[in-house]
């Protein structure tokens, strides 16, 4: 079955033309981001911290699953104990705006529903569209109550079929459900860095936080999991703590 689903391209008449881009201010874009540690006083105005919001609503996601969620803070008492859970980092405490993303591992179920009520409401949805996410969403992204579902398909159904034919080989289980929204969550938050910057604006993002005060402090849903927060402002003099250090290209960029 997902063989056939995922091989075999639908025929549909929708096109979309790619519009003219520029490499250039791109470039610009990427090697002007920075970690900045330390911002300034300067506000953020309140539509263009949306804006950039949509920005990481655009980065691409597992199956469409959409399964992250930006917090932005604004309560003035849930900041001041948001910036001592960042463990008192300037990042945090000059902040202009600070956006916990959420990477969650149950949402897909009802964004699963959605995605059949467009595709079903949608003339000429090819079939091969709905059944991925009648048969195949579920059998992939289901776990099973107590996660018993996903033992059974890592330990014997995975690796029976294995045997036979290219299968999907995860998420199993809750540790690979986290992997799985993770991954996805952290795509769409370098879009939002990537389109403060571009905004004029800078970012910090960071994993040093009390993630237990933090899931206190907002109330957290039970299967969130904080995949970073992100400090933006604009930069302040020593804000940068030095120059970009990057080790050389042929120790990470492989060709075979």
């Amino acid at each position: 079955m997902s063989d056939q689903i995922l091989s075999n391209p639908p025929k549909v008449s929708y096109h979309e033309d790619a519009p003219a881009t520029n490499f250039v201010e791109f470039k610009k874009i990427v090697e002007s981001r920075r970690s900045v540690r330390i911002f300034s006083s300067e506000k953020i105005p309140d539509d263009v911290v949306m804006s950039c919001l949509d920005m990481a609503l655009l980065a691409p996601t597992s199956s469409n699953l959409q399964c992250w969620e930006f917090w932005w803070v604004r309560d003035e008492g849930k900041l001041k104990k948001m910036h001592e859970a960042c463990l008192g980092q300037p990042a945090a405490s000059t902040a202009q705006a600070l956006i916990v993303c959420l990477a969650r591992t149950q949402t897909w179920k009802k964004h699963r529903e959605q995605m059949l009520e467009v595709l079903r409401a949608s003339p000429g949805t090819p079939k091969s569209a709905l059944m991925y996410y009648e048969k195949l969403v579920p059998f992939v992204y289901g776990q099973g109550p107590l996660g018993l579902f996903g033992l059974l398909k890592k330990f014997l159904i995975t690796p029976i079929l294995g045997v036979f034919r290219v299968v999907p080989r995860g998420p199993f289980g809750e540790s690979g459900m986290l992997q799985w929204a993770h991954k996805t969550t952290a795509l769409a938050c370098e879009n939002l860095m990537l389109a403060f910057r571009a905004a004029g604006y800078d970012t910090c993002p960071m994993e040093g936080f009390d993630e237990v005060r933090v899931r206190k402090i907002l109330d957290l849903p039970s299967d969130a999991s904080v995949c970073m927060i992100i400090g933006a402002g604009k930069r302040a003099p020593g804000g940068i703590y030095s120059p970009r250090i990057r080790f050389p290209r042929d120790q990470f960029i492989k060709i075979k």
